[in-house]
């Protein structure tokens, strides 16, 4: 996830507003999975990534856990307000009062574990790296793998927070975080088995769709679950055209017929 608004017009392939030049032609396209990213591209914002401060982009996405951007934005906004007006988040983190945190981030939701789980991690960052400086080089410039390992080995880190890391501050190529929209939409599509968990969708995507297309794809791929397939009311409900992914889609666990929207997991293979 990132911190960066989509902007009310499509500036795909454009330069203004942060737009980076891609190639997205469907008709090229060497998979069912990049025809659909590229059908995106030609619909949502491209942009680069990376660049982000690598402890910043961490407590921001611990702040997202489980919560709607609307709920962790103010979350986020009060965090650094209090804590990063001066010196080292990291250390700021590290001394603070939990129940004071707990109250800074309480916006965002199940506020007293993540504020827990800020000041272990920062704790760590420094006891580790010795600053959140050397603990952002060593997300930018160490192997993908090693660093995702090592994000992985910290209490509240999961897969999609570590590969958020490594996509919005590393700017690596070829990650594709998985979230509760990707996971659902790319079973729905039928790209990933419909009992696939977060991993394997993320496995899946990032074999078949081309490295540098993944990071854009991720936040594409929200972009198109907030607007068209809703974990709920998918647009193919009310109209089988509606929807741009239509013609590719295999609608596992949507039935227009009935109205009916289940799980995919749960559809009669």
């Amino acid at each position: 996830m990132s911190d960066d608004s989509e902007p009310t017009a499509n500036i795909s392939g454009g330069t203004a507003g942060g737009g980076v030049a891609v190639e997205f032609d469907p008709a090229s396209a060497d998979t069912r999975a990049e025809e659909i990213v590229d059908r995106l591209g030609e619909r949502y914002w491209q942009k680069t990534y990376g660049g982000q401060d690598a402890f910043t982009c961490l407590v921001r996405t611990i702040l997202s856990q489980n919560t709607s951007d609307k709920a962790s934005q103010p979350a986020h906004d009060a965090l650094l307000e209090r804590y990063g007006g001066e010196g080292d988040l990291a250390a700021s983190l590290a001394t603070a009062e939990r129940s004071q945190l707990a109250e800074t981030i309480s916006a965002a939701g199940l506020y007293n574990q993540k504020s827990k789980i800020m000041i272990e991690t920062a704790e760590w960052v420094l006891e580790a790296f010795g600053s959140a400086d050397a603990f952002d080089e060593y997300v930018t410039d160490e192997a993908p793998e090693t660093v995702r390992d090592t994000l992985l080995s910290v209490r509240g880190v999961g897969p999609k927070t570590a590969d958020c890391v490594l996509l919005f501050a590393g700017g690596r190529p070829g990650v594709f975080p998985v979230d509760t929209h990707v996971h659902r939409i790319y079973r729905r599509l039928g790209i990933a088995p419909a009992d696939a968990d977060h991993e394997t969708v993320r496995e899946v995507l990032e074999r078949e769709v081309p490295a540098p297309k993944c990071g854009f794809a991720h936040t594409a791929t929200i972009q198109f679950g907030r607007e068209y397939c809703t974990a709920r009311k998918p647009a193919c409900l009310e109209d089988p055209d509606a929807c741009p992914m239509g013609d590719l889609c295999e609608q596992v666990g949507v039935y227009p017929e009935t109205d009916d929207v289940i799980d995919p997991a749960d559809a009669p293979e």
